[in-house]
């Protein structure tokens, strides 16, 4: 299994990024996707995420500006993000998690219930 995150970039406050996140070796309609980030120096956080049945949930600093939908047909999903800020600046990760029957929202937000990772895209976003 193979998760292969782009998209990354640099841009300026108030700007907008699409991050791309391509799944190959298995497919996972079934299973919850989601994004994480980390910052310098700080822990990795939940962003968002996408069940199976297409329901989205997001970190409340991202609300609004972010949106996270999915192309099973391709084995993708993405996060259009929009009124990019300075503090948005992280490493970008997209996951698979917890299956259908086990995508509760603490679930979603939980790095542990994440299988499998992408190498990361960097998202910079200057004032």
């Amino acid at each position: 299994v193979q998760l292969q995150a782009s998209g990354g970039g640099s841009v300026q406050a108030g700007g907008s990024l699409r991050l791309s996140c391509a799944a190959s070796g298995r497919t996972f309609s079934s299973y919850a996707m989601g994004w994480f980030r980390q910052a310098p120096g700080k822990e990795r956080d939940f962003v968002a995420a996408i069940k199976w049945s297409s329901d989205t949930y997001y970190a409340d600093s991202v609300k609004g500006r972010f949106t996270i939908f999915r192309d099973n047909s391709k084995n993708m999903v993405y996060l259009q993000m929009s009124s990019l800020k300075p503090e948005d600046t992280a490493v970008y990760y997209c996951a698979v998690g917890p299956p259908r029957g086990r995508d509760y929202y603490k679930n979603l937000k939980a790095l542990s219930e994440y299988d499998y990772w992408g190498q990361g895209t960097q998202v910079t976003v200057s004032s």
